[in-house]
């Protein structure tokens, strides 16, 4: 997702489509992404250090967007 503060152009326009169709009570619409993958790990610790590494590398722009993930 993008951080607080930082303009989310896609967010505006599906939020100006909305109220085009009547749905006036929406506001604030944000739009993000969802990235799954499977990772062989030894353990827990280790697989969310690494999808921790990932993200911060490459996965999210930490400079303008916040992530979080969810191991299963």
């Amino acid at each position: 997702m993008l951080k607080p503060g930082v303009l989310d152009v896609q967010g505006k326009a599906i939020e100006g489509a909305l109220h085009g169709l009547g749905f006036d009570a929406v506001s604030e619409v944000r739009v993000g992404r969802i990235i799954e993958l499977e990772l062989a790990a030894a353990d827990r610790a280790a697989a969310e250090a690494e999808v921790k590494a990932m993200c911060e590398r490459l996965l999210a722009n930490t400079v303008i967007e916040s992530w979080r993930a969810e191991l299963g």
